[in-house]
């Protein structure tokens, strides 16, 4: 799979990630903040984007192998939604943190991720979709445009 996982990384998911997106994580990184992709993707293809923006701590859907193979379903609680929300207190208290220890932003394009936006400090719609944008200009939230 390796050899495999790599020709996508170089073809298909580097030339989707905007250079100021990548900045931006930079940045977050440089800054010393604790740093989590949390995506609804499976851990499979987004280990890749983690690994290759420098992102340490990936929270994903975990995808069921038989074998060795796919069967297609999700292992435990979706990564989306309110499931996010569930995941990332889950991920920090195994850890023995809590989320209101930190500063917090999340950043995300879709309306599915507003109870992320919900629980953070500091709520970011990035190239958001019609829905979260709508959202974010009533509540006066940051809209980054990476693309």
């Amino acid at each position: 799979w390796e050899p495999l996982r790599q020709e996508f990384l170089l073809l298909q998911i580097i030339p989707r990630i905007p250079r100021l997106a990548a900045e931006l994580v930079q940045r977050h990184i440089d800054q010393g903040d604790l740093v989590i992709l949390t995506t609804a993707t499976n851990r499979f293809i987004t280990e890749l984007t983690a690994i290759y923006l420098g992102i340490e701590h990936l929270i994903a859907t975990e995808a069921q192998t038989q074998d060795g193979i796919f069967t297609g379903r999700p292992i435990g609680t979706l990564n989306m939604r309110s499931g996010k929300v569930d995941r990332l207190h889950q991920w920090l208290h195994a850890r023995g943190y809590q989320l209101g220890q930190f500063s917090t932003t999340a950043y995300s394009d879709s309306v599915n991720d507003l109870p992320l936006l919900e629980l953070v400090q500091h709520p970011v719609a990035v190239d958001p979709d019609p829905q979260l944008s709508a959202v974010a200009a009533q509540r006066i939230w940051p809209t980054l445009h990476l693309r």
